[in-house]
């Protein structure tokens, strides 16, 4: 077997996403968003990151359809690629958030990316798992328009019609690409038990269920947020 060149490439990543995150604060920033361009710039790297990976992700599957029956042993240089590349987009972000957000604020994305980064290493390491890693990068075309919704936030667009199309797309991809892929990580973990080292098994169990339950809370956050909230405001001002 060749040389894994997986720290070679979450190198690059790193360096590639520092030097983005970089390149930002050369760019016009909306009048809304001076008193905290830090998180501008976190969120449109973050947002570059979620266009890559996502559509990376759909790639892999398409051009290496055989992953999605053997998740455990079956993956392709560019699958290997993209997760190696992910990692170090994680560390990146995990650095920036440390360095600039209080731990009090930050302490929920930083426990998620930790737990990325491990399993995702793992996965990297030892040639192993490289289509499960890919399926739970498929998340990543939600957050676009997760990303997408900060990004209009902190424009001051929240009442304008782009925003409640993106909040509606926002929704239906956050249940077709977060809890649907999860739910089937989740089974796919189950009926492959016996061929999953205890270790693993336990790393990935505890994983998704961290995941499941932030994921419910985020979903529940949002649907309240845009819509629910939304509908009162538009009952309050009928009232009137």
């Amino acid at each position: 077997m060749d040389a894994n060149p997986a720290a070679l490439i979450v190198g690059v990543s790193f360096c590639f996403f520092r030097l983005v995150n970089r390149g930002l604060a050369g760019l016009p920033v909306p009048e809304s968003a001076f008193r905290n361009p830090w998180k501008w710039r976190n969120i449109c790297t973050s947002l570059v990151h979620s266009l890559l990976s996502g559509g990376w992700a759909l790639l892999c599957f398409y051009l290496h359809p055989l992953m999605a029956s053997d998740m455990i042993s079956t993956y392709s240089t560019f699958s290997h690629c993209l997760v190696s590349f992910s990692i170090g987009y994680f560390v990146h972000d995990f650095v920036d958030m440390l360095c600039n957000q209080k731990l009090s604020r930050s302490w929920e994305l930083l426990f998620h990316h930790a737990v990325v980064i491990i399993c995702f290493g793992i996965s990297v390491i030892v040639y192993s798992y490289i289509g499960f890693s890919i399926v739970a990068l498929l998340v990543e075309i939600n957050s676009i328009f997760l990303h997408l919704r900060q990004i209009l936030l902190m424009a001051n667009l929240v009442k304008t019609t782009i925003f409640r199309i993106n909040s509606i797309i926002n929704l239906g991809t956050y249940v077709i690409f977060r809890i649907n892929t999860l739910a089937w990580m989740t089974r796919w973990l189950v009926l492959n038990r016996d061929n999953v080292p205890l270790i693993t098994y336990t790393i990935g169990s505890v994983g998704m269920a961290i995941m499941t339950v932030m994921n419910i809370i985020l979903f529940l956050r949002l649907l309240r947020s845009d819509f629910l909230k939304s509908t009162r405001e538009t009952k309050k001002e009928k009232e009137k």
